[in-house]
């Protein structure tokens, strides 16, 4: 069948009574999740999926992609007006988010969030559903070097994030990594790091570590403030969240620029949304004539991350039903309701199960326009958030990040090192050191981890493999090349200031 043939068969499906109204179910917990603290869309589809036993196989896996997307549009909410992500990848929009928020802004922040999200949903979509077999071709052509040379330059990308110096960075980057290995070794089965505590042994969870790094850490640091918010109590009106029109001009290249790097590496296998968005941040950062206004409000570090989460939510369904190869582990839950309901994902997809796999497609586009009507009328209501007085507010966060920390794995012991980890990130902002890097590190560890043992394993210990082959080799020289540049740009600016 021709391009436009599939289409209409996707919009068939996707508008029949049905699933369009597990669509509708599934963008609306989603973006509601995503607005909680803690609790995740990987928690909640986890939890939804016993329920998808009962209902046909296409209206399961639209659900379960509408909670999944429509997370990514909620997570932003949160990371805007409290300094708490909601999900993973939302992460970097506090880094610039928030602080428009406190200067008054928050309106304009929100909508900017939500256009950005529906613009890098519909490029992705349009990639998903154009280019599905030559990206998976491309994908498949990566081994175990690529991955581990590619998420080495993303490590190294985290130094360029935010305003601290590249040497806090990089020392939250590898404390990141060597957090990530706590827990089992995968190889061995050996304990490691757990110090006899039997709640380690499954390793610290991501929700974990995020809330007690960012929303934890957020009312530690903000704990003496119980005064009144005048200055953020104003009526917001539609004018009001509009950005200037030399803001917009400004947004257009950014959100073009992360919606393709979104879309390229959620079609990676394993990558996920999370990196995506710190990719995206460091790219604006570094192409920026003014790099010192990222971290202060700039609308270009909310546009970047938020089309790039949402371009990669999409395109990471490219290896799961073409290859079989889950693109996070939210994906992998939903490859999982595939086998159940008897639908083996893989190249034969496409030709054995078109009405699903089109299905699936026009949902995106779908549920991508009901979010976008969505979001908009709630952004006033989102933004009286801020007029709740601090001595309100903060006790209500603790509670909420309590019991979405809780539900993970109904253990206490994950409270406990949530509010640790609140303590550390609130002496890691006083004394300049970047809580960004060190989520990067715990999110990429594993990973890194297992494509370099197996790419060790595979070249018997030669450590050449890497530059051998030749999208490693190059992905290795770009790395080499990017150091170079961070060496060269600090001595640059090192003689500058003697001078």
């Amino acid at each position: 069948m021709s391009f436009f043939e599939n289409i209409s068969l996707g919009l068939s499906v996707a508008l029949s009574f049905s699933t369009l109204g597990y669509c509708i179910i599934g963008v609306t917990v989603g973006m509601f999740i995503g607005v909680l603290p803690g609790l995740g869309p990987l928690a909640t589809v986890g939890m939804l999926l016993p329920l998808t036993f009962y209902v046909p196989q296409t209206d399961a896996i639209v659900m379960l992609a509408g909670i999944y997307y429509g997370s990514m549009y909620g997570g932003s909410t949160a990371a805007i007006l409290l300094n708490l992500p909601g999900t993973a990848g939302a992460a970097v929009t506090c880094l610039d988010g928030n602080p428009l928020a406190k200067s008054g802004r928050a309106g304009v922040a929100l909508f900017t969030a939500t256009l950005s999200s529906f613009f890098g949903g519909m490029f992705g979509l349009i990639i998903v559903a154009s280019f599905t077999p030559i990206l998976a071709r491309i994908a498949l052509s990566f081994g175990s070097q690529e991955y581990a040379a590619l998420i080495v330059l993303g490590l190294l990308s985290a130094a360029m994030v935010g305003n601290a110096s590249k040497g806090r960075s990089l020392a939250m980057a590898l404390v990141g990594l060597l957090i990530s290995m706590v827990g089992i070794d995968p190889n061995s089965g050996a304990n490691r790091m757990t110090f006899g505590m039997l709640s380690l042994a499954d390793g610290l969870n991501l929700v974990v570590v995020t809330t007690g790094l960012f929303g934890i850490a957020e009312v530690l640091s903000n704990a003496g403030r119980i005064g009144s918010r005048d200055a953020l109590s104003t009526r917001i009106r539609f004018r009001d969240m509009l950005p200037t029109a030399r803001e917009a001009r400004t947004a257009i290249a950014p959100a073009l620029r992360g919606s393709s790097i979104g879309a390229v590496l959620g079609i990676l296998p394993g990558t996920g949304a999370a990196l995506s968005t710190f990719v995206a941040y460091a790219v604006e950062k570094r192409v920026s004539r003014t790099p010192e206004r990222f971290g202060q409000g700039a609308i270009e570090g909310v546009v970047a991350p938020e089309s790039a989460n949402n371009s990669a939510a999409q395109t990471a369904f490219v290896p799961t039903l073409s290859l079989g190869i889950p693109g996070d582990a939210i994906v992998a839950i939903m490859l999982g309701a595939l086998i159940i309901h008897g639908i083996v994902p893989g190249p034969q997809l496409l030709r054995d199960h078109p009405d699903l796999f089109w299905g699936l497609v026009a949902s995106f586009l779908i549920g991508n326009v009901i979010l976008l009507f969505l979001n908009l009328p709630l952004i006033s209501i989102w933004v009286r958030i801020l007029r709740i007085p601090y001595s309100v507010l903060y006790p209500a966060i603790l509670a909420f990040i309590c019991v979405g920390v809780y539900s993970i794995r109904n253990s206490v012991f994950d409270v406990v090192a949530a509010t640790m980890f609140g303590v550390v990130g609130h002496f890691m902002r006083r004394l300049g050191f970047p809580p960004a890097p060190l989520l990067l590190g715990l999110v990429l560890g594993p990973f890194l981890e297992q494509n370099f043992r197996r790419s060790l394993m595979l070249s018997r210990g030669d450590i050449m493999t890497f530059v051998e082959r030749p999208i490693s080799g190059g992905i290795v020289a770009v790395t080499v090349l990017v150091v170079v540049y961070m060496f060269w740009s600090d001595f640059r600016r090192s003689r500058r200031s003697k001078v």
